[in-house]
């Protein structure tokens, strides 16, 4: 009898160590779960800020970028050039041709001013001039 209580003294004193490794292992599996929603609730909290002043100035660019490119009809390939370069501020300017009209408008122009021309005199010069 008293080598079966010894036995089973053994047996619980050797149990012992598994029991507390397995609590051990709920505990950090515990641990890991919460560092898992702490992270999601901060990605949440991040999801839910207010944009900051460069996001603002950004979706309002893209507003307007979004409205001209709507206005012009465009469309794909054309679109998305629009755009690029829309939201990089480079709004897109002049043609060569209509740059060139210009330039030739402003010569015009200083040369009429230049000879002091005025009324029916500086059409007639400036209709000449720019049909060159």
């Amino acid at each position: 009898m008293n080598k079966l209580i010894a036995g089973l003294c053994c047996l619980m004193l050797g149990a012992a160590p598994l029991a507390l490794a397995q609590d051990k292992a709920k505990a950090d599996e515990k641990k890991s779960t919460q560092a898992m929603e702490k992270a999601a609730d901060k990605k949440a909290e991040k999801a839910t800020k207010e944009p900051s002043e460069a996001q603002k100035k950004q979706q309002e660019r893209m507003k307007s970028c979004n409205a001209k490119a709507g206005d012009k009809k465009l469309e794909g390939d054309a679109r998305k050039k629009f755009m690029s370069s829309c939201l990089k501020g480079e709004e897109a300017g002049a043609s060569d041709k209509q740059k060139a009209q210009q330039e030739k408008m402003k010569s015009c122009n200083k040369e009429a001013g230049d000879k002091k021309m005025k009324g029916d005199d500086r059409k007639k010069f400036m209709s000449n001039c720019l049909s060159k």
